[in-house]
């Protein structure tokens, strides 16, 4: 087997185990039967962020908080609670810090908003520079003395010479 076909081979392995990572988390035992309400799990786990993993969704993570979770979604979905109301429900338990997009609302507007206010004032402080940068005009030439004018003549015949 050449070397080119194995790092093939291994390059392959490598993305499929990338791939299937996200499968890993779920464990068997903690799928629904019904594949709609499994379904709707599976959505509301990509929105809820683990509590002490950074970054990383609850369906994805492999801590014990995030397992716990993941059966409390499933057990509420069961209940008959709608998408909105589990979610709702982990909030109250858990804090926004869960949610990967916090509600536009109370100090989260802060957040919301200071990236698009921040580009606007970076916008128009640039403006304002490129326009303090205009280039000044030269003054006019003025014409020669009689003075300058004999120097420069003597200058360009000796210079000739």
């Amino acid at each position: 087997m050449s070397a080119r076909l194995r790092g093939a081979r291994l390059a392959l392995a490598v993305l499929a185990l990338g791939i299937a990572q996200g499968a890993w988390a779920v464990q068997p035992d903690e799928v629904l039967a019904d594949p709609g309400l499994e379904h709707r799990a599976r959505q509301i786990g990509q929105v809820l962020r683990c509590p002490v993993c950074q970054g990383e969704n609850i369906d994805e993570s492999n801590a014990p908080i995030s397992r716990d979770l993941r059966l409390y979604v499933r057990e509420r979905l069961v209940e008959g609670d709608s998408d909105a109301e589990v979610i709702q429900a982990v909030t109250e338990r858990y804090g926004e810090y869960v949610l990967f997009e916090p509600r536009p609302e109370g100090a989260n507007l802060i957040l919301y908003w200071a990236g698009p206010l921040m580009a606007l004032v970076a916008l128009l402080a640039g403006i304002l520079f490129l326009r303090g940068r205009r280039p000044e005009t030269a003054p006019a030439p003025q014409a020669l003395t009689p003075e300058e004018r004999a120097r420069l003549d003597a200058l360009m015949r000796d210079q000739d010479s």
